[in-house]
């Protein structure tokens, strides 16, 4: 684990849990109070709710959210810290493939920038932002 357990690094965390966290932020900006419940993210993941309270388990573990079972799920600091990060290298990486690379087909900027954006480091991303500030006009 990183030294500072306040903001873990993107790459210590499973790109499994990431996917998660990903989610459960999107459902909770949606909601009031932030709540997200088992089905939505079976839903959203489409996979059994079975197998994502296994998910939550781990999560719950590591405390990137706040569950028991059968009670809806929230993010805690730690968990929206990661989820903050993974949405801001998104973006990142989609303007890159818009605006810079020119790629115009959507459906492959999304599905390429969710892929990539699970494995970026802060230091990556911070580098990544300089380029684009620089040479996008």
């Amino acid at each position: 684990m990183s030294k500072n357990k306040e903001n873990p690094e993107i790459s210590e965390i499973p790109e499994s849990y990431q996917r998660y966290l990903d989610i459960i932020y999107d459902i909770s900006k949606k909601k009031k109070g932030g709540w997200v419940t088992n089905k939505e993210i079976a839903e959203n993941l489409q996979v059994e709710p079975a197998s994502v309270s296994g998910m939550l388990e781990k999560l719950k573990k590591t405390q990137l959210i706040n569950w028991e079972p059968r009670k809806s799920i929230r993010l805690t600091e730690k968990g929206k810290k990661i989820a903050l990060q993974l949405e801001e290298t998104h973006s990142l990486l989609r303007t890159f493939f818009k605006e810079i690379l020119k790629i115009e087909d959507q459906e492959l900027v999304e599905k390429i920038s969710c892929e990539i954006e699970h494995h970026i480091t802060q230091e990556v991303k911070d580098s990544f932002h300089n380029f684009i500030l620089k040479y996008h006009k």
